[in-house]
């Protein structure tokens, strides 16, 4: 009898065994694949349990108030657009579908546009600004930007999750490398290859250091509790860049505050009266000597109603243009309007009562800071420049552009500037100009520009009342006019020449046809206000889900959550700015309280701002890696769902961001910060050094909510 004997030391009965299982006869090769697959299977499910995703992690309270049922989003697609928004493709039904024609076009049709394709590729042109860290790869980038959306909001439901901003890939934590079988040396060595590389990646420092100490100190600009960093010149605040030119270094100083500020008169009595030393100076003084539509009483500012730059008053004016162009339906086919070289802001006042929203754009060169008085009623304004750049916004989305006494040569330099109107304006879209004692008809060029685009004059009128040459112009609808021109200069724009980009981009000598096919943005006016903030058009494609998904989510987070739980009082609130704005669902929710709402879309994140205004909401480009334009204390309230987080590895110094909340938003007025708890808990500290009253927090896992409000405390 043989013994098989084992390793000297190891017992018999272990020698025995093992004999026996060294004559059990290999397994096969399909065996081994099972094995590997099971193995693999049984790996990703334990992975998928254990791991902390985004809709686990929810933020909740004991307060009833938070406990709202929210929607869960719609499946993500792995297909998406860099213009944020993915187009259907044409269908027999959409073929045959009744187009939406402009307000007063007799034409809906369109030839092809070689524009066409050009929306596919928005914002693809880089910024020239190279005030922030090398950005990361942008596969990267869309992967942090889906993983970020899908965080959650201040829920008691635990099922509620916030819509992912835009459709794209796995959060990082669940992505898995391919099966493999035994003997595929190539994916062993990519396995190996995806290992090494992690292990060498070099982990991020925090977004906000948390052992700083913070001393702040007044800015040193000469137009003191009026700094505006990116318009004033650095030192000397009695200047004004003709363009917008930021300081090299990061604004970290605090902008002074009046000496005599006092907190807003409540609306409405707000658009009719302003405390004066809350915006008042040198030039604001000899202006209101000279003018009576407004005019100082004790400590107010005051707006008579009946009077105007135009005699007559602002609703007289209104109604003349009514009268002129009946097609002109305020507040339902126009919702949207733009007022270049912002006065009184009377205009916007008088069509705000007919349910119509007025931007009002503040020109740099303006030294009387009319724009600044604008924000203080109340009324939505922004400062801009009209010479060589394109304004912020995206190209058809405004339903009207308006001038009045803008003191605009529009002929000037090829109508350049007029090219810059008819990018932003929609197709079918009005221009109304007008002028003090002046006769449009004889201002030298202006006619002949007008003829050079195809636009329509449609209307003119000379008022008695106001004294005013008043004339409308009517953006072409359809493309067939453009082939009647004689002379085609301006030339048409390539297809390489994106209309999209407005950050920082120069302004072309070009013009840009209107989109022709049904599943083009533009190509239909939108919906009559107010079903067209919750009408998706099918230009939208597979985006039409997830847009009204967020439309539904913030509208129950509002009402049930923002409204009750944060301690805001929201009838003091009238000026709110969302500073990570997506497809405008927190500014729609608001519209109840009749608040207006400045979407800011990060120039770096994909672009659904043309989103936004087709909803009838308003909104402009920005980084926040610089200041904004717009003068200090101008709003009441921001909104930042994960701003931070989204600006990683893009600002020299993070801090300057929370230096410019404090610089826009008013004394006694309220933040509301969804973050994740690595970048609110160091936050929260920079606000305390700040004497921000920390009002409320939530915490959960990692995600957390503040509110916080704004003191008088100035260093």
């Amino acid at each position: 009898m043989t013994v098989s004997r084992g390793p000297p030391g190891r017992p018999a009965a272990y020698s025995g065994l093992l004999g026996c299982w060294r004559r059990r006869p290999p397994l096969g090769f399909a065996a081994k694949v099972s094995i590997a697959i099971a193995l693999g299977l049984s790996f990703a499910i334990i992975w998928t349990t254990l791991s902390p995703t985004s809709s686990l992690q929810q933020i909740s309270t004991e307060r009833s108030s938070f406990a709202a049922d929210i929607i869960d989003p719609p499946p993500a697609s792995q297909n998406h657009t860099s213009s944020g928004y993915r187009k259907p493709h044409p269908t027999g039904s959409h073929r045959h579908r009744k187009r939406h024609s402009p307000p007063g076009s007799n034409n809906p049709n369109a030839t092809a546009s070689p524009d066409a394709i050009a929306e596919k590729a928005d914002r693809a042109e880089p910024s020239p600004r190279t005030d922030h860290k090398k950005e990361p790869e942008p596969e990267e980038e869309e992967q942090q930007q889906e993983k970020e959306a899908e965080l959650p909001m201040p829920e008691d439901s635990g099922d509620g999750k916030a819509p992912a901003e835009e459709e794209g890939e796995k959060p990082l934590e669940l992505e898995t490398v391919d099966e493999f079988s035994e003997g595929d040396e190539d994916n062993e060595e990519a396995q190996a290859a995806q290992r090494n590389a992690a292990k060498k990646k070099k982990k991020l420092p925090p977004f906000f250091s948390p052992s700083a100490h913070y001393h702040w100190k007044h800015c040193s600009a000469k137009s003191g509790h009026h700094y505006i960093p990116c318009v004033d010149f650095d030192g000397d605040g009695s200047q004004r860049h003709h363009e917008r030119s930021c300081p090299k270094l990061p604004v970290t100083c605090l902008v002074s505050l009046p000496k005599e500020y006092k907190s807003p008169v409540p609306w409405p009595e707000r658009k009719e009266k302003v405390w004066y030393g809350n915006v008042g100076h040198p030039r604001l003084s000899n202006y209101v000597k000279g003018h009576s539509w407004l005019n100082r009483t004790g400590d107010y500012l005051m707006f008579p109603p009946d009077e105007w730059e135009f005699k007559g008053g602002s609703k007289h004016y209104v109604e003349i243009i009514d009268e002129m162009a009946p097609d002109i339906d305020w507040g339902k086919n126009i919702r949207i309007v733009l007022d270049i070289g912002c006065k009184s802001a009377g205009f916007g006042v008088a069509l705000l009562e007919k349910d119509v929203i007025t931007l009002s754009l503040g020109l740099m060169n303006d030294q009387t800071d009319l724009a600044q008085v604008a924000l203080e009623r109340g009324i939505p304004a922004t400062v801009g420049s009209l010479e060589s750049k394109r304004i912020p916004f995206p190209s058809g989305v405004f339903d009207a552009v308006h001038c009045g006494e803008c003191n605009i040569q529009w002929h000037s330099n090829g109508g350049k500037l007029l090219l810059e109107i008819n990018r932003i304006l929609r197709p079918g879209g009005y221009f109304i100009i007008s002028s003090k004692h002046g006769d449009l008809e004889s201002e030298e060029g202006i006619s002949a520009s007008m003829t050079a685009i195809c636009w329509n004059a449609i209307a003119y009128n000379s008022d008695d009342v106001s004294e005013a040459g008043l004339k409308i112009f009517q953006r072409p609808a359809s493309n067939e006019i453009y082939d009647l021109r004689a002379k085609k200069d301006p030339p048409f724009c390539k297809e390489d020449q994106n209309k999209a980009p407005a950050w920082y981009t120069s302004i072309r000598h070009c013009l840009h046809k209107a989109p022709v096919g049904i599943e083009e943005r533009g190509s239909e006016w939108p919906e009559e206000w107010p079903k067209r903030v919750e009408t998706f058009s099918e230009w939208l494609g597979d985006l039409q889900t997830r847009v009204a998904a967020d439309h539904n989510h913030w509208k129950a987070v509002v009402e049930k959550s923002y409204f009750d739980g944060l301690g805001i009082d929201w009838s003091n609130i009238q000026n709110v700015l969302d500073m990570k704005a997506v497809y405008g669902g927190f500014a729609a929710a608001l519209s109840s309280k009749k608040v207006w709402v400045m979407n800011v879309v990060p120039v770096h994140a994909l672009d659904t701002l043309p989103i936004i205004y087709e909803r009838g909401l308003i909104g402009v480009y920005h980084d926040w890696c610089e200041p904004f334009s717009t003068y200090p204390r101008s709003y009441d309230l921001l909104h930042l769902d994960h701003v931070f987080s989204c600006l990683k590895n893009r600002c020299k110094q993070p801090v300057s961001i929370v230096v410019e909340m404090d610089r826009i938003l008013r004394p006694g007025g309220w933040a509301i910060i969804r973050e994740k708890l690595e970048i609110l808990e160091p936050l929260e500290k920079i606000l305390r050094s700040l004497h921000w009253e920390i009002v409320m927090t939530f915490r959960k896992d990692k995600e957390g909510i503040m509110s916080v409000k704004k003191t008088t405390w100035r260093p």
